[in-house]
């Protein structure tokens, strides 16, 4: 099992798949079973390949590809934050709150 880290900016840390789009996420979700996932909000140029992290959320929901035991959320940009944790906690597979960890 990997961890996948999604951002453009941050440097991933020891053991995680770096991600820097949307697009590179899925293709890695789409053939690794993942543990665990940090994501970030705006991936700056990044974005014209597949958009924000909240699209990536919501093509987890949509193909039920959660990572197992959970996903935190790094993003500097709270409204964003807010925003794709309202939908882990909503369409993902964990109990609201476990599993989610908010950090900005």
């Amino acid at each position: 099992m990997m961890k996948l880290w999604l951002d453009d900016i941050r440097p991933s840390p020891d053991g995680y798949m770096h991600a820097r789009s949307v697009n590179d996420a899925i293709s890695i979700l789409e053939t690794e079973t993942c543990e665990y996932a940090s994501l970030d909000h705006d991936l700056g140029d990044y974005a014209e390949d597949g958009g924000d992290g909240f699209k990536l959320v919501l093509w987890m929901a949509e193909h039920d590809r959660w990572p197992t035991q959970g996903i935190r959320v790094h993003s500097a940009n709270a409204p964003g934050m807010r925003r794709m944790l309202a939908d882990i906690d909503h369409l993902g597979p964990y109990r609201p709150g476990y599993g989610i960890e908010r950090t900005a």
